[in-house]
């Protein structure tokens, strides 16, 4: 049975492999267009990602890093790729751990999604992390950053004057006032 969708396949008849990196790779591929013409995609190729929603007695844990390809530091939930293999969910038990030295009882997987589908196959999955006590940090070798702990209110100015930038934090920032707003219905 042919759906709408199937109209809309691309088939791929070629990948040429074009960079292959510590994280990302690039390919382009030329594929066949649904009116049978041909067309060039290039396409990143990432290992997927975590990133954490933790709450710590009323407030976001954020980490402030600088961010090459911004060329500034971001306010940022816990997050980082997948190592080949890795269980999503201990992934987001072991970034919460190493970016802000808290652990959790209980994490629960909220949603996965693709961060930019135009050109990369990147998929955050975003987990709740409930349950919080504190421990050690253990960042890796090459990473720089500071916790931070802020209120609703707070990380919604700093989504206004853009210090918070990223999707997922937003993300997570807007999921956590959807949440707040739901459990004050509750009561």
């Amino acid at each position: 049975m042919t759906t709408a969708q199937d109209k809309l396949i691309e088939k791929t008849i070629s990948t040429e492999p074009i960079f292959s990196g510590r994280i990302i790779s690039l390919q382009i591929d030329t594929v066949e267009l649904p009116d049978g013409s041909q067309a060039t995609r290039e396409v990143v190729k990432h290992p997927g990602a975590v990133a954490v929603i933790a709450i710590h007695e009323g407030r976001l844990l954020l980490v402030d890093q600088y961010r090459q390809p911004m060329g500034r530091c971001e306010l940022e939930i816990p997050a980082g790729k997948l190592e080949k293999g890795e269980d999503p969910m201990e992934a987001a038990k072991r970034e919460l751990q190493e970016e802000t030295g808290y652990r959790c009882e209980h994490i629960s997987l909220l949603h996965s999604f693709y961060t930019s589908p135009g050109f990369a196959d990147e998929m955050i999955h975003l987990y709740l992390a409930e349950g919080l006590s504190a421990g050690e940090m253990a960042l890796d070798e090459d990473e720089f950053l500071e916790v931070y702990e802020a209120t609703l209110e707070e990380c919604e100015n700093y989504i206004a004057e853009g210090r918070i930038a990223d999707s997922k934090t937003i993300m997570a920032v807007y999921i956590w006032k959807q949440q707040l707003a739901q459990d004050s219905q509750v009561k």
